[in-house]
Parts: structure tokens; C-alpha cells; sequence
């Protein structure tokens, strides 16, 4: 397939004009260079940029291809991720945002260290990391597929080249640098999918007619299970991670973060609609009237690319390069924040919490900065090597769901949490959710729950059920271990975790405090006593 030179120089641009001002505003606002103003931008980010930012982090590749592609094939019913993503940021913004702000946390792995401790913090955080680099490496696959069929661009050469702008301004500017590309990302990402609706729609070999009946999709009863699954999971898996609460973290105030994130959540949701459409005109598309060369019925492979194939096929050059790059924008938006967000935890969480808690601020830049790096290379190297990337993605993100979404709201909201009760209900909500089984990446089922099908699998929410296990668990753990230990029925030499050895150690400080002040109020009382009688005398 011939390169298509005047494509190729429209996207060449596309990636300099993002380099340029991710360079610019990583130097103006990044001043003193630590690795606190690189983490959250110094706690200045203001409103009008962190919705933009927000949003675009929200608005990725998986978002708008994903959306495309389950609206074409599956039908409005099955399209959960406009809605059921939006309601779960909507729900983080009212309960989990605020808390975590109030906190002024670095990063949202500092609510879990400090309340199951350092090592435990530490095991929750590989999870994410998994996620992260499957997740970039998936979009990143994504792109370099997008690249290929519309301007002949070699995969490989695609994904590398992406990956290292991505990488580049994040590494010299940190979150500053994220946050503003983000601002002309989403203009990008928002005028281009725009543009393509009306010029895809008219095209002659799109017929609504063909899908009339068919495009809200439909439910069999059988897989209704399955069906509520997979909203808990679209609603409860997706505040959990750090790329969210980066920003969060980043705004200047309480009330600014959660109002910001009410903003963005609608934008996304109004941007998850031209995507949709464009399913919905892959669907009704006559693909033997274009120039594609394929099976005019797409297979499942060929539906994950029907965004790129409608802008390829359905609207001139000229405006599918303007599409490409809303699809580059949407996924340089992603990739960025995930570099960043796991290098943050890395340098900070990881190295200075467990390692080098008196390391330097230029030292801690440089390790994010290396972490930066190193998660760019490896996400790039399984995006070119492995070919079930998406399969391994989404078992992390179910995992997300069952174990870091419970290990979340415990820690933010029981009181009595512990370390104890973390590491078991991690385990529990692990093995269930692999003895589960995932088709994806041919799983046997080893638990068949209530309705197991030989060909459909599981049709009972086996995910949401090992959630509550999980949930369960760690609090039935901690509240024994609790009991256990304050009340002596073990003895504290064998609290592995410190849990309650440095919980006696705050209260003890805590008393010690109460009573300075005390005495700091006899003190002042006797003063004020001396120095009335002093006056009436």
C-alpha cells in the first residue's frame, strides 16, 4: 500500500504542533523542576484546564474506537461506556474526589499506604501497573493499525514515532506538559470527529435503511447476568485509577476538583456521541461500494476498526486526515497520562515511601523521569510484539473493579481497615476472579457458577459477585484482626504489618498533643488570672 504523502505531512504537523506545546508549557509553568510540581503541577491547575484536561484523559483512544466499534456491531444496548463511564466519574466526583483532595495527597496510593501500610500500598500498585502498560500498549496498537490502513504508514514505525512524542514532553514537563497538549488535544479530538458525521452520512454507500431495525440492538433474558456485569464494571472500574486522580490532586481546590470533574464527565459524554454515529454508519455501510478490499460483513477483528475504516473510506482525504488526527489526539491523551501516572507512583509511592524516604527532590525527578521513560519503552514493545494485548487489558480492568475499587472505598470510608484485611480480601477477589475464567484470553472456568453455558460461559455476574467478596472480606479480616489485637487476645509482637503498633504510636502522640494543649490553656488561664488582680489592684 502507497504512502500517502499529503496525509502523512498533515499528521507530521499534527505531532509537532503537540511537541511544541508540551515543550513550551512544561518550561513556563515547570520552574523549579521537583518532582512535586511534575506530579500535580503545583496544586495551580485552574478550572478551565483541568475540565479540558479532564476530558481529554476521559475521551481516549479505547474511548472513541471502542464506542465505534460495539454501536456498529452490537447495538445501542450494549454500548455501555458513554453512560455507564460518565455516571462512575459523576459518582467519584460527589464522594471519592473530594476526600482524596482534602488530603492533599501526591498521589491517590498515599490514602492506601497510609491506611494498610507501605508494603500492602506497595501490592495493590502492581495491579495498576499491569494495567496501565497492557492499556497503553493496546491504544497504542490501536493507532498504529488507524495509521496503517488510512495513510499506509508502517505499523511499527506508527507506534514508535506516537509513543515517542507522548513520552517526550511528559518527560521533560510532567503534569503542566500533560495538562496543556490535553487543551489542544480535545479541540483537535472534538473538531475532528465532528467533521466526519456529515461527510461519512451522505456518502452514497451508506443506507440507514439496511440497519432500520436493528441499531438499539437486543438483550436475550439469558444474558441479562451478564449484561449487569458489565455495567457495575463501565461504572465502578473506572475511578480508580491515578491518571483521574492525578488531575484531581493537581486543582487548586477542593471544590474546584469536584465541580471540574462534574464538567468534564458531561463533556465526555457529549463526545462519546460522534464516535457512536459512526458506528452506527459503519453498520449500514455497503463496503462494496468503497474501495475497501475485504469481507463486505466485518469480522469481529475488522468492527475494532471501523472508526478508521468509515474516515478511510466514507469521507474525502482531506477530512480523514483531520479524523486521524482526532484519533492521534485521543490516544497521545491517553498514553501521556499513563506514563505519567505510573511513573508517579513509581518515584514517589514505590522509591521514596519504601526506599529513600530522605531522597532528594532533584533526585525523585530524575527517577520519575527514568520510570517515564521505561514505561513508554515497554508499552511500545508489547504494543509491536504481543498480539492479544486487549485480552490482557481487560482482565486488568477487571481487576480494577473487583480488588482496587473495594480496596478504595474501604480505605476511604471504613473506618477500621487494616492491612490485614486488604492483603486477604486481595487475594480472595484475585483467585475468584480468575477461577472465573476470561474467554478473551481462553480462561477455562474452573468455578461455573449458577447458569454456566458450555459455548456462552458464564452467565452469572461472577465479576460483581468476587467485587463483593472482596468488599466482604476485608472488612470481616480487619474487624477480627482489630478485635485481636486492641483487646490483647494476641500479642501486638505478632502484628507482621505495624498496623496496630502504629496506630498505638498516633494515639499515644495524639494524648500527647491533647495534653500539651491543656496545658498550654492552665498556663494561659493563670496569666490571665495575675494579670487581673494585677489591674484591680
Amino acid at each position: 500500500m502507497a504512502i500517502h504523502i499529503p496525509g502523512l505531512i498533515g499528521i507530521i504537523v499534527f505531532y509537532l504542533l503537540i511537541l511544541v506545546i508540551g515543550i513550551i508549557a512544561g518550561r513556563k509553568k515547570n520552574k523549579k523542576g521537583d518532582s512535586d510540581e511534575m506530579l500535580v503541577a503545583g496544586r495551580n491547575l485552574g478550572f478551565f484546564v483541568a475540565v479540558m484536561t479532564n476530558t481529554a484523559t476521559m475521551v481516549g483512544g479505547a474511548y472513541i474506537n471502542g464506542t465505534a466499534e460495539v454501536m456498529g456491531r452490537d447495538g445501542l444496548v450494549w454500548c455501555f461506556a458513554p453512560v455507564g463511564f460518565n455516571v462512575g466519574i459523576i459518582i467519584a466526583a460527589l464522594f471519592y474526589a473530594p476526600k482524596a483532595r482534602e488530603k492533599k495527597y501526591t498521589t491517590i496510593f498515599d490514602l492506601l499506604q497510609e491506611k494498610y501500610g507501605k508494603r500492602i500500598g506497595g501490592l495493590l500498585f502492581i495491579n495498576e501497573l499491569l494495567a496501565d502498560v497492557f492499556w497503553e500498549s493496546a491504544i497504542l496498537s490501536a493507532l498504529g493499525s488507524t495509521l496503517h490502513i488510512i495513510l499506509g504508514i508502517d505499523m511499527s514505525t506508527a507506534v514508535i514515532v506516537s509513543a515517542c512524542v507522548a513520552v517526550f514532553y511528559t518527560f521533560f514537563g510532567g503534569l503542566y506538559s500533560v495538562a496543556y497538549t490535553d487543551v489542544a488535544q480535545l479541540f483537535l479530538i472534538s473538531l475532528g470527529l465532528i467533521l466526519i458525521i456529515p461527510f461519512a452520512w451522505t456518502n452514497p454507500a451508506v443506507d440507514m435503511s439496511r440497519i432500520k431495525d436493528n441499531w438499539k440492538g437486543s438483550l436475550e433474558p439469558k444474558f441479562i447476568g451478564v449484561y449487569i456485569d458489565m455495567w457495575l464494571i463501565t461504572i465502578g472500574g473506572c475511578f480508580t485509577w491515578q491518571a483521574f486522580y492525578q488531575r484531581v490532586l493537581a486543582c487548586k481546590t477542593t471544590r474546584m476538583a469536584r465541580d471540574s470533574v462534574l464538567v468534564s464527565s458531561f463533556l465526555a459524554l457529549f463526545m462519546g456521541v460522534p464516535p457512536a454515529i459512526a458506528g452506527v454508519i459503519g453498520a449500514a455501510t455497503d463496503w462494496n461500494q468503497t474501495m475497501y478490499n475485504g469481507n463486505p460483513v466485518l469480522s469481529t477483528e475488522e468492527w475494532s476498526y471501523v472508526l478508521p475504516m468509515v474516515l478511510a473510506y466514507l469521507c474525502p482525504m482531506v477530512v480523514s486526515v483531520f479524523g486521524l488526527g482526532a484519533i492521534s489526539a485521543a490516544v497521545m491523551s491517553s498514553a501521556d497520562s499513563i506514563v505519567l501516572a505510573t511513573g508517579s507512583v513509581i518515584s514517589h509511592n514505590l522509591y521514596k515511601n519504601c526506599f529513600r524516604p530522605k531522597a532528594s527532590q532533584r533526585e525523585l525527578t530524575w527517577v520519575l523521569r527514568v520510570s517515564i521513560l521505561l514505561t513508554g519503552i515497554l508499552g511500545t514493545m508489547i504494543a509491536i510484539v504481543v498480539k492479544s494485548v486487549y485480552g490482557l487489558f481487560i482482565l486488568c480492568v477487571d481487576i480494577m473493579y473487583v480488588i482496587q475499587m473495594p480496596e478504595l472505598t474501604c480505605a476511604l470510608w471504613f473506618e477500621k481497615a487494616n492491612g490485614y484485611g486488604s492483603l486477604v480480601g486481595f487475594v480472595v477477589g484475585l483467585i475468584l476472579r480468575i477461577l472465573g475464567g476470561e474467554p478473551i484470553l481462553s480462561f477455562p472456568a474452573i468455578i461455573k457458577y449458577p447458569w454456566y453455558d458450555p459455548v456462552d460461559g458464564q452467565l452469572f455476574p461472577h465479576k460483581t459477585f468476587a467485587m463483593l467478596c472482596c468488599v466482604i472480606t476485608i472488612i470481616a479480616v480487619s474487624l477480627l484482626t482489630d478485635y485481636v489485637f486492641t483487646n490483647n487476645k494476641i500479642d501486638k509482637s505478632f502484628d507482621i504489618f505495624n498496623c496496630f503498633q502504629e496506630k498505638k504510636i498516633k494515639e499515644k502522640d495524639e494524648s500527647q498533643s491533647n495534653a500539651v494543649e491543656l496545658k498550654s490553656d492552665e498556663v494561659f488561664d493563670e496569666k490571665q488570672e495575675e494579670s487581673e488582680a494585677l489591674f484591680k489592684t
